[in-house]
């Protein structure tokens, strides 16, 4: 591949395979396309318009916006003069943009709409830094980013080499803050380099080329979706953003994408769905949606299961699972998915289906691809985070940690050296903070966080992750952490399903008032237990949920209980739930 910095990407693509629809997002209910040529010209444009407005090579720019196509030209702007992109999410509070643009010392802020132009402009009322902020959408008195792209419309494009031949692999790109469970965020400060070896690493592993199309909708401002982005690029896949979470499954049908991105919680709630209708079928549609069902459940792709099995599941795949695929837009030759442990039976029953689930890890400091599985099944093993990819190394402390070294490794944390020597030492291994062991020598798996794993009052390590991803293979629960530090016994805090809890109601008879009131129903309580009781079948006898409490209120965003990437933050929810704990553990 014939690209050293990121910005190489898109003319590689140019001069290799041009596409006509390089990226796309929906605009008045059309989908509206950009060329290759189109979309380096709109940067580049951009990019001299940037240097017009005095921002010049290693100048901080932040982008504050979901998905969409301007946020690839801002991206791409920044890139070419050698200035450095700082991305944020576009739902996190007012004290968090204070924070992150005072911090990484923006010099101006890209938004996408009118909610986050008020925020940003309440955080930066007192940072002399911030010379402009510019807006995506076109709003009354504010100014648009194709005010900055004017400015720099009399120049050559050509005359952006003179500033892109400043620019080395080693390069600042861009400086990512991590969310985190807790503390002030971080400034992760990843080189040009760090990317592309990422990029390289993972294109050959990608089952997709330039004929295909991804639908984007996990945010750009995470590393995750934001390298494939550039890996799509640097093959040739043709980039289609989807318009919100909300319209994903429309969106699938309409561009029907031969890959996207996701994190497990999603495909949690896709399977959760497709199990419900598949509940509310009768007579024989019903059995053979649960034939079916079963079969994939029970699949291995490690073992050879029988013709008879063979044959059942090629029926169940012709009659049943075609279904799942058309739903998915019927062209899926890959999904991959990372950013938590993905439940082993989802792995399981999407592969029967014939939608290959490609299970990956990384970290934000780690650009951030550690490992994943292959497109291929012979390298896919499922529970596991898959092998190694090329130019990574890896190994397992003595106490199960997990350190890597290599290529993908950040430069350091912006303005915290002290924090980096903690991360990274002094013979240049990362410690990741993830607890791991090998699988036949070969297969990375996850088992924990090395800061959530807590000790019992009776000496007993407990893993919380493992318990948790049990207990939400029931429909019933929608949200669930495990606790019990310093405790005589894990227990956990439930958020039920409420729909599917309706549901559930509905078919035995039981009265359903209130989501408030059903959390005390004795019926309920005891359909929780018997639910817990199949969990804990499958744990050591220390490490069974003894005891748990059913909660009203989801955790969210919103509520400082989830990261923008959906992981719990432990310690607020413990904290907003301080009476609930008390009870479990002392009545």
């Amino acid at each position: 591949m014939e690209f050293t910095r990121v910005f190489d990407i898109i003319h590689f693509q140019k001069s290799s395979f041009p596409k006509s629809d390089c990226l796309a997002d929906k605009t008045s209910g059309e989908w509206k396309t950009y060329s290759t040529e189109k979309f380096i010209e709109i940067a580049t444009q951009l990019s001299f318009g940037l240097l017009e407005l005095g921002i010049q090579k290693d100048d901080k720019v932040a982008i504050i916006s979901a998905n969409r196509v301007e946020w690839n030209f801002a991206d791409l702007a920044i890139q070419q003069i050698g200035a450095v992109s700082v991305p944020l999410y576009p739902n996190i509070t007012v004290e968090d943009y204070r924070f992150i643009l005072k911090d990484s010392e923006a010099k101006i802020v890209f938004v996408a709409n009118s909610e986050i132009l008020t925020k940003v402009k309440e955080a930066v009322s007192d940072n002399p830094n911030i010379k402009g902020i510019y807006t995506f959408n076109h709003l009354p008195g504010q100014n648009h980013w194709s005010e900055i792209q004017d400015k720099g419309k009399s120049r050559q494009l050509s005359d952006i080499e003179l500033f892109k031949n400043t620019v080395t692999p080693s390069d600042l790109l861009t400086i990512i803050y991590t969310s985190g469970t807790t503390g002030t965020p971080k400034g992760v400060m990843l080189t040009h380099n760090n990317i592309v070896s990422n990029v390289r690493a993972c294109g050959p592993l990608m089952p997709v080329g330039s004929t295909d199309r991804a639908l984007s909708f996990l945010p750009l401002c995470h590393v995750y979706e934001r390298m494939l982005n550039y890996l799509y690029s640097s093959v040739g896949v043709s980039i289609y953003y989807a318009e919100s979470l909300e319209t994903i499954s429309d969106n699938l049908k309409e561009i029907k994408p031969q890959i996207f991105v996701t994190v497990p919680r999603l495909l949690e709630k896709v399977y959760d769905k497709i199990v419900t209708k598949g509940s509310e079928l009768t007579g024989i549609k019903k059995a053979l949606f649960f034939w079916a069902l079963d079969l994939g459940l029970k699949y291995d792709n490690s073992i050879n299961q029988g013709i008879f099995y063979d044959l059942q599941l090629k029926l169940a795949n012709k009659i049943i699972f075609n279904k799942w695929r058309e739903a998915l837009g019927g062209n899926v030759k890959a999904i991959v998915t990372g950013g938590a442990a993905l439940q082993v039976r989802l792995a399981r029953v999407f592969t029967a289906a014939q939608i290959m689930v490609m299970q990956g890890y990384g970290l934000t400091e780690t650009s951030p691809v550690i490992s994943v599985n292959r497109a291929n099944l012979k390298e896919n093993r499922f529970g596991t985070v898959g092998p190694v990819i090329d130019g990574v190394e890896v190994k397992i402390a003595e106490d199960g940690e997990i350190l890597t070294k290599g290529p993908h490794i950040m430069k350091g944390y912006f303005k915290r050296p002290e924090v980096t020597a903690e991360s990274i030492d002094t013979s240049g291994w990362f410690h990741t903070g993830d607890i791991g062991e090998w699988i036949d020598n070969k297969y990375l798996k996850i088992t924990d966080r090395k800061k959530e794993i807590f000790k019992t009052s009776g000496g007993k390590y407990i893993a919380p992750q493992i318990i948790e991803n049990k207990i939400k293979e029931s429909k019933l629960v929608e949200q669930t952490i495990v606790i019990g530090d310093g405790q005589k016994f894990p227990a956990a805090l439930i958020v039920p399903n409420f729909i599917n809890l309706k549901s559930y109601c509905l078919h035995k008879g039981i009265p359903y008032s209130t989501d408030s009131a059903m959390i005390s129903d004795k019926a309920v309580l005891e359909k929780f237990q018997r639910e817990m009781e199949e969990a804990n079948a499958c744990f050591a006898q220390y490490e069974k949920i003894k005891k748990f409490e059913l909660i009203e209120k989801m955790w969210t965003i919103d509520s400082g209980e989830l990261t923008p990437k959906l992981s719990l933050k432990r310690k607020a929810i413990l904290a907003n739930n301080i009476a609930v704990i008390d009870k479990i553990y002392n009545s």
